[in-house]
């Protein structure tokens, strides 16, 4: 049996989403341009990831009761889609101002491998109903703190101008994530119990 707070602080830390298994670099690394866009991102992304993986999970045990999972994929993603849909509508219309800051990003989470990743990898590590909500929060969790980070890390390195010009931009951005990546993985072994 998996201790839950333990999962949870191993999807948040040692097994962070976006720095150990590298995934949903796309959104990361276009909206993590300020720590405020970064932040509403990384709301959604908490939001989709836990809903999704709370929904999947009833889904996928109807799919394998009845010996249809190898359908599971297909449904995921439509749940995903949907998932995103009402979010992407709710933030439009009491959020104007962070729905156009977004831009396209938004309806990207859709395709944001980090909200497929998490319902596989419910299904690949069988975890249970508990497991799958602790570790599709932390996973969200672990991702906002990621483009948080990067984000802060972005808007002081934009303060100085002392970044060689090949760096500039992108560059630096791949840089941070390898940085942090390591100092994340240092969290590996750490046990609160």
């Amino acid at each position: 049996m998996v201790d839950i707070f333990d999962l949870f602080i191993t999807s948040v830390l040692t097994q962070n989403i976006a720095l150990t298994f590298i995934l949903g670099m796309c959104p990361l690394i276009a909206i993590s341009t300020n720590v405020k866009n970064a932040k509403g991102m990384g709301i959604a992304v908490i939001f989709v990831v836990t809903l999704t993986g709370i929904i999947n999970y009833p889904i996928y045990l109807l799919l394998r009761a009845t010996g249809t999972e190898t359908l599971s994929l297909l449904v995921f993603i439509t749940t995903i889609a949907a998932t995103v849909q009402f979010l992407e509508l709710f933030i439009e219309k009491y959020f104007p101002k962070m729905y156009n800051s977004f831009g396209l990003f938004l309806p990207l989470i859709t395709v944001n491998c980090v909200v497929l990743a998490v319902s596989l990898f419910f299904v690949n590590r069988d975890y249970n109903f508990i497991q799958t909500a602790t570790f599709s929060f932390g996973a969200g969790i672990g991702w906002f703190l990621a483009i948080v980070l990067v984000a802060g890390i972005r808007e002081k390195l934009a303060q100085n101008t002392g970044i060689p010009r090949g760096l500039a931009g992108r560059g630096i951005v791949f840089i941070i994530l390898g940085i942090l990546s390591l100092a994340f993985i240092g969290f590996t072994g750490l046990s609160i119990f």
